[in-house]
C-alpha cells in the first residue's frame, strides 16, 4: 500500500482521540456528557432558537433550559440586550452554520426516543460530540494529501503525529469540542486545498469555495479572515513564480469577482441575523484587542504559554527555515505571523480557561507545513530514527499534562513557573505542591534549619467563615530569629469547599491557600500545607491564622501544626 505509515497514523490518532472522548465524557456534577456549555452554548444556541423554540430575540426558553442543563454557567453572558429590547447572542453564527448537519441528527434521533427533543438531551451532546470527531478525521485525511503532495510518507506520518497527540489539538477536538477551534480545523485544511487546487487548474468553482470558506470562517472568529493571505500569497516563493502567479489572477480576474461574492454570501447569514434582532446589518459584539501593546506572555509565559505546556509548538516557528523553495512560503509565514499577532494581542489573555493557548489550535494545517518541513529535512539525514527520542517526548509531555488539566492538576488559569516545576511530570504530587499555586516561597532545604515545633493542636475545631467575617484559628507571637514558617494542618469542608482559602497574615504580610485543589477531595478530609518566610523580622513577630470564604464556609480543622525554622 503506497503511503500507508501516514494512513496508519490517522487510523491511529483516531483512536485516541475517541479514547480520550470516552474517557472524559462525564460532567463531574451530572455524570453525563454535556459539550454545549459556557462559550459553547453562545454558539450553539441560534439552532435550538430557530428550530425547536422559534424565539430567536427574546429567548424566553434560556432559563427553563439553563435550570435543567446548566448550560449559562451561572449567567447568561452568551447575549446582550439591545435598545429595542430584543437579545442579540454575542458569539457569532458561523460555528451554528457547521454544527447544523449534527444538530438535526441529534434532534430526529431525539423526536423518535424517549430523549426530550429540547436541543440539549444526550442525543444532541453525542452527536456534537463526536461529529466534531468525524469532521476532524476527514481533514487530516485530506491535510494528509496535501503534506503528501511535497513531502515523504515518512516525514508526514510523524509530522501528523505531532501536529495531534504532542499538542493542545487533542483537547479542543477530543474533550472540549463543541468550541469554534474544532469547526474552524477544517476550514483551513480545505483554505489551503483548494488554494492548491486553483493553482493547478484555475476554475470557478475553486474560487467560489475558497470565497465561501473564507466567509463562513469570518462569522465564526471574525479574525480567521486573514486566511485571505493563504490564496493571495501563495506561490510567490520566488520572483519567476511570483510573474507566473499574478499573469494567472489577470487572465482569471473574474475569478475575484466570485471569491468576493461567495465570500460575502458566507458571511450574509450574520448580517440578517443581526438586522432581525437588532435593526442594523452591523453588531459590535465588544471584542477587544491591544495591537500596540500585545501578551507575549500568551506565547512565553507560565500561566498559560503556547511554547511552555506545548514545546513541539517550537518546530512549528523553526520550519519556517526550511520552506525557502515550497510555494507556500509566503502564505506561511506572512499568516503565521498575523495570525499569533492577532492572538496574542487579545485583552483576556489568558482566554477563559485553556490548556496551552487554545486560540492557536485552529491554524494548526497551516503550521502542518512548516512542521512537516522541518522533520522532511531530518528525515533525509542517515541518523534520522534519532527524531523518534524528541517526538516520544513530545507526545509524552502532552499526554500526560492533558490527563493533569483534565483532573484540575494543571490549572486552567493560575499556572506559575514554581507549581508548574513542581508537578511536571509528577504523578503524586504533595500538598505543599498544591500550595504553590498561591504562594512562591518553599523552604526546599529544610535540614539545613533548626525546627521547632511552636504550636500543635491535636483536638477537633468546627470553623465558619463567610464573606464578612473570617474564621479565627490561632494567634501567635514569632520570635525575632526565626526565618521560615511551615503551617499544615487537616481539614474537612462541609460548605464552602471550592471558594474557601486557609489565610495566613504574617506582619504584614498575606497568603492565601485555597482549599480545592488536584489533590483535595470534597466532603473528606484533606491535608493542606505550605511555608511563609520571616522577612521583616521584629523582635516579636505576629502570625495569625484564620479561614476565609467568597461566600460561607462549614468545616472541622484538625492536627494544625505551626514550626519555625531558625538558621544552624
Amino acid at each position: 500500500m503506497k503511503n500507508k505509515y501516514s494512513l496508519i497514523v490517522c487510523v491511529l490518532v483516531t483512536i485516541v482521540l475517541i479514547q480520550f472522548r470516552v474517557n472524559y465524557n462525564s460532567n463531574p456534577s451530572s455524570n453525563e456528557l454535556k459539550v454545549t456549555t459556557w462559550d459553547s452554548f453562545g454558539y450553539y444556541s441560534y439552532l435550538p432558537s430557530i428550530f425547536i423554540y422559534d424565539d430567536c430575540k427574546q429567548l424566553n426558553w434560556i432559563p427553563a433550559i439553563d435550570s435543567i442543563y446548566e448550560v449559562t454557567g451561572g449567567k447568561l453572558y452568551q447575549a446582550n440586550k439591545v435598545e429595542n429590547g430584543n437579545y442579540v447572542f454575542k458569539y457569532l453564527g458561523g460555528v451554528a452554520i457547521m454544527e447544523t448537519p449534527l444538530f438535526l441528527i441529534g434532534h430526529l434521533i431525539a423526536k423518535n426516543t424517549s430523549y426530550p427533543a429540547d436541543g440539549f438531551s444526550a442525543p444532541y451532546q453525542y452527536s456534537l460530540a463526536y461529529g466534531v470527531i468525524l469532521y476532524f478525521i476527514l481533514a487530516l485525511l485530506l491535510l494528509r494529501s496535501i503534506l503528501l503532495r511535497y513531502f515523504n510518507d515518512f516525514s508526514v506520518s510523524l509530522s501528523l503525529l505531532l501536529l495531534v497527540l504532542a499538542t493542545n489539538l487533542i483537547q479542543y477536538i477530543g474533550i472540549d469540542n463543541a468550541q469554534s477551534h474544532s469547526y474552524i480545523f477544517p476550514l483551513y485544511v480545505l483554505i489551503v486545498y483548494f488554494t492548491i487546487k486553483w493553482h493547478e487548474k484555475p476554475s470557478i468553482l475553486f474560487a467560489s469555495v475558497i470565497g465561501l470558506t473564507i466567509g463562513i470562517a469570518t462569522i465564526c472568529r471574525p479574525t480567521e479572515a486573514i486566511m485571505l493571505f493563504i490564496p493571495l500569497l501563495w506561490n510567490l516563493q520566488t520572483k519567476a513564480s511570483s510573474r507566473e502567479k499574478w499573469q494567472w489572477v489577470r487572465k482569471h480576474k473574474s475569478h475575484l469577482i466570485y471569491v468576493v461574492l461567495f465570500g460575502i454570501l458566507g458571511i450574509l447569514p450574520q448580517l440578517i441575523y443581526w438586522k432581525l434582532i437588532t435593526g442594523s446589518f452591523v453588531y459590535d459584539v465588544g471584542s477587544k484587542w491591544v495591537f500596540a501593546n500585545p501578551f507575549f506572555r500568551v506565547l512565553f509565559g507560565w500561566e498559560t504559554g503556547w511554547f511552555i505546556y506545548t514545546p513541539v509548538t517550537i518546530l512549528f516557528v523553526l520550519g519556517f527555515f526550511f520552506i525557502k523553495k515550497f510555494p507556500f512560503r509566503k502564505s506561511v509565514l506572512v499568516f503565521c505571523i498575523l495570525n499569533s499577532w492577532i492572538v496574542i494581542s487579545w485583552f483576556d489573555w489568558k482566554y477563559g480557561s485553556t490548556y496551552s493557548t487554545r486560540a492557536m489550535v485552529q491554524s494548526y494545517p497551516v503550521f502542518a507545513l512548516s512542521l512537516t518541513a522541518i522533520i522532511h529535512y531530518f528525515s533525509t539525514k542517515k541518523w534520522k530514527y534519532l527524531l523518534f527520542i524528541p517526538l516520544f517526548y513530545f507526545i509524552g509531555v502532552n499526554l500526560f499534562q492533558l490527563h493533569q488539566y483534565n483532573t484540575t492538576m494543571l490549572h486552567s488559569r493560575d499556572m506559575n513557573r514554581l507549581y508548574y516545576a513542581s508537578i511536571y511530570l509528577n504523578p503524586s504530587p504533595s500538598p505543599l505542591d498544591m500550595s504553590l499555586l498561591d504562594t512562591d516561597e518553599i523552604l526546599r532545604n529544610e535540614s539545613d534549619f533548626n525546627q521547632e515545633t511552636i504550636s500543635l493542636s491535636n483536638f477537633e475545631k468546627e470553623v465558619i467563615a463567610s464573606n464578612s467575617s473570617k474564621g479565627e484559628l490561632l494567634t501567635l507571637e514569632i520570635l525575632k530569629n526565626t526565618s521560615w514558617i511551615k503551617v499544615s494542618c487537616s481539614l474537612l469542608s462541609k460548605k464552602g469547599y471550592s471558594s474557601s482559602y486557609i489565610s495566613c497574615s504574617l506582619n504584614d504580610k498575606k497568603k492565601n491557600i485555597r482549599l480545592f485543589n488536584a489533590i483535595s477531595i470534597e466532603n473528606e478530609v484533606n491535608k493542606y500545607e505550605f511555608f511563609i518566610k520571616n522577612t521583616e523580622k521584629k523582635q516579636t513577630n505576629q502570625l495569625g491564622l484564620s479561614l476565609v470564604s467568597e461566600y460561607e464556609f462549614e468545616g472541622v480543622i484538625t492536627d494544625l501544626k505551626v514550626i519555625g525554622y531558625t538558621s544552624k
